[in-house]
């Protein structure tokens, strides 16, 4: 049973985040308030005060308290872009890539999402459960406490409804916070590509059926489109994301991953709550995206699995005035990572953030990415307990250290999501 209260206690550094409860633009980037001498007064799951030990003792009486052991307390992580229901992995497409073969090449073989798309077809709603259920606990080991977890293996209704269900499955047994996304604007199938009336066929499918079903049954929040030349076309993409927006969704982009193709300025356009991976954006995208509060969600670990040396131009986005976000893109093919402090590593050394920076992508502006940034992302008062302990000294070391597993606890709504430390009194 999760305590009334916690308190948390010797910490050598408290990031706290705090600031504005939206998504944070230009120099708003650049402080993540890191304050020491405090700790966190938890109550029924909500921040209740952040200060200095003794006033926290004299007003949570009978707390519960967490001994942080010098160690260094942020706001849990957001990864606002993920694909984590899947079946089998695509490890053979890692050398195919080495080899020289393009991602769209590889697509037109029946490799890539297409290679997802017949596995998952395959398996049960009950495999695909205990498949996914590992790895969003693995991302919770990573200090992720509130995650997005997208659709679009699927490509069928029945096999697009059946995703949706594992994410709202895990969503009511893991203690994360978990937001389903409808992706079947992933791809056009095969069996639709050979079809000389195929994209239209499937649009509709997409648009009479799908849609229709994700919403009666409360499946998602979000809708989303791959709108990249050779998937779906900029009009195509206007065309469901308008349809998904009457229906109640919020709408989001895969934009201008590839190439420059009219993505980000779709989506500045129709004012969508995020534009992600935007590694080829035109100057065009990035002022319709400083136009509005679409949030720039940059996945540096699919660019560097892919083999890219350009990435997202993360400096440029900033100094636009685009709130900028961080996140994993975890998926099967082009971004198997389930680790967020490489993502912030790869935030400082290849997007040329500062660890600030990098930290306020990763919670303030990643729940901003979901909606989420007057209540989830910064430890201050009214803000949901989502927290992360961390095994270091100081803030800088989480993209120090690349790769390593710092990670001691984490908790969601003050419920503990993640611990290695025993002696925290909880487990994994």
């Amino acid at each position: 049973m999760t305590p009334a209260q916690l308190l948390f206690v010797n910490a050598g550094q408290v990031v706290t985040c705090a600031g504005p409860g939206r998504g944070r633009r230009g120099p708003e980037m650049a402080d993540a308030v890191v304050r020491t001498g405090v700790g966190v007064l938890v109550t029924a799951g909500t921040i209740t005060s952040v200060d200095d030990e003794r006033t926290l003792r004299r007003g949570g009486a009978g707390a519960t308290e967490v001994d942080c052991a010098g160690g260094v307390l942020t706001p849990g992580f957001v990864d606002s872009h993920t694909h984590a229901v899947f079946g089998r992995p695509r490890y053979s497409e890692q050398e195919q890539r080495a080899a020289g073969v393009p991602y769209m090449e590889m697509a037109r073989r029946g490799g890539g999402i297409h290679a997802s798309v017949r596995d998952l077809r395959t398996r049960s709603e009950d495999e695909l459960y205990a498949l996914a259920e590992p790895r969003l606990r693995a991302l919770a080991a990573s200090g992720i406490t509130t995650v997005e977890v997208k659709s679009g293996y699927g490509l069928t209704l029945d096999d697009e409804l059946k995703t949706l269900r594992v994410v709202r499955r895990l969503a009511e047994i893991l203690p994360m916070r978990i937001l389903a996304t409808w992706l079947g604007a992933h791809e056009i199938p095969i069996e639709y590509r050979e079809r000389g009336d195929g994209r239209r066929a499937y649009i509709d499918l997409l648009l009479h059926e799908m849609l229709p079903a994700v919403v009666r049954d409360s499946l998602a929040s979000f809708a989303d489109v791959f709108c990249e030349p050779g998937v779906f076309t900029v009009d195509e993409s206007r065309e469901i994301l308008s349809a998904a927006r009457a229906s109640g969704l919020a709408i989001k982009l895969h934009a201008d991953e590839l190439v420059a193709g009219g993505g980000a300025e779709l989506a500045g356009a129709m004012r969508a709550i995020s534009a992600d991976h935007l590694a080829a954006v035109s100057d065009g995208g990035i002022a319709a995206l400083a136009a509005n509060d679409t949030v720039a969600t940059l996945l540096p670990g699919t660019m560097l699995f892919l083999g890219k040396r350009d990435h997202a131009p993360a400096r440029r986005l900033i100094d636009a005035g685009v709130p900028v976000a961080l996140a994993t893109d975890f998926n099967p093919g082009t971004s198997p990572t389930t680790n967020f402090p490489l993502v912030l590593t790869l935030g400082v050394s290849q997007l040329r953030l500062s660890v600030a920076e990098s930290l306020i992508a990763g919670t303030v502006n990643g729940a901003a990415a979901l909606g989420l940034a007057d209540r989830v992302g910064q430890l201050a008062p009214g803000f949901s307990a989502d927290i992360a302990l961390w095994e270091v000294e100081d803030v800088r070391e989480l993209p120090y250290w690349y790769g390593a597993g710092r990670c001691a606890a984490s908790w969601a709504r003050g419920k503990p999501c993640h611990a290695h430390d025993l002696a925290l009194g909880f487990h994994r």
